[in-house]
């Protein structure tokens, strides 16, 4: 064998096998959970106006196997899934309008989190798309306070009433996280703006919850007639009692009390889905936080929510949020 011969051998080589590593399925995709499904007749509904405003408000990530697919994201079993605040003021109603956040707000919203990161985006992203995306979620709000005994008891039972919910995003703020160890911190920062939290007014109570009821219904976001979003509850791959169990895991100085609220996760459709070869190869190369984003920016942003969309997130039996999208 000749030396062009051995070189185009050993190029094939090299190609198959970067062929293979990014294009390789993702590993350890999780069933969904065991759920005891109950109709929407099956239970009663009550004002959310009626229960405590939320001390806090929790935000559950990659709980759907579709989303953690779509975002090429690692499941480790051995470890808590996403976890973070969402601030009260991102609370908003079915009707509202939603504005699109500027960048000035952006860059104040990462240099809270880090006075570097602020000084970058300020010197490289003067025109800084916000990227802002939908997640319709089933969310679910606590009707009593739970206590760390409770949840360590396995014959606990949640007191819990579920509603829709939109949990709004700005990704390029969440994309600000990426390599660092407060990537689920900068998740909370860029889905906290001002009413980026649309809830549906009414909570829907089952009357025989168990440990792992839940309204198995269809969840759907629409964007301008368009549905972008479908998918049933039942494919959640952790039940309420397990999120509420992680949460004390991951905040064990929180009291867990009545009117907090938590958003279970989206399932697929999000304007950010990134095939698994980009996210591999981007990795492979090293890029930072910085280079992702910009090649974010630089790429196809039609996917995203811009000024004049109108969103609505449904869940069967349990209503609608309309949200519509404006600018400054």
């Amino acid at each position: 064998m000749n030396v062009k011969k051995m070189i185009l051998a050993a190029l094939t080589v090299l190609i198959a096998g970067l062929a293979i590593y990014l294009f390789r399925p993702l590993s350890n995709i999780p069933s969904p959970a065991v759920f005891t499904c109950i109709d929407i007749a099956d239970g009663s509904f009550m004002a959310m106006d009626s229960l405590p405003k939320p001390q806090f408000i929790y935000g559950m990530g990659l709980t759907y196997s579709q989303h953690l697919k779509e975002t090429a994201a690692e499941f480790n079993p051995g470890e808590l899934p996403p976890i973070f605040y969402k601030k009260k003021q991102s609370l908003s109603r079915h009707g509202d309008q939603v504005k699109l956040p500027s960048t000035k707000q952006m860059m104040q919203a990462a240099e809270e989190m880090e006075a570097d990161v602020g000084e970058k985006l300020r010197a490289d992203f003067q025109d800084l798309s916000p990227m802002l995306d939908y997640e319709v979620e089933l969310g679910f709000v606590l009707l009593e306070d739970v206590s760390r005994a409770n949840l360590q008891a396995d014959d606990f039972v949640p007191a819990i009433g579920f509603f829709i919910s939109n949990d709004l995003s700005a990704r390029s703020i969440a994309l600000l996280g990426e390599g660092t160890n407060m990537r689920y911190e900068y998740w909370g920062v860029s889905k906290s703006f001002p009413g980026f939290l649309p809830v549906g007014g009414q909570v829907w109570i089952p009357n025989a919850p168990s440990a792992n009821t839940i309204p198995c219904v269809r969840i759907e976001t629409v964007v301008n007639g368009e549905i972008r979003q479908s998918q049933t509850t039942d494919n959640m791959i952790y039940t309420p009692l397990e999120m509420l169990r992680f949460i004390q895991q991951k905040y064990p100085n929180n009291q867990l009390r009545k009117g907090d609220m938590v958003l279970t996760g989206t399932p697929g459709g999000v304007a950010i889905a990134t095939p698994k070869a980009l996210v591999r190869l981007s990795n492979l190369l090293g890029f930072d936080r910085y280079k992702k984003l910009s090649i974010k920016q630089g790429g196809d942003l039609s996917g995203f929510l811009k000024a004049g969309d109108v969103v609505e997130v449904k869940g069967e039996g349990l209503g609608t949020v309309k949200t519509t999208i404006i600018s400054d």
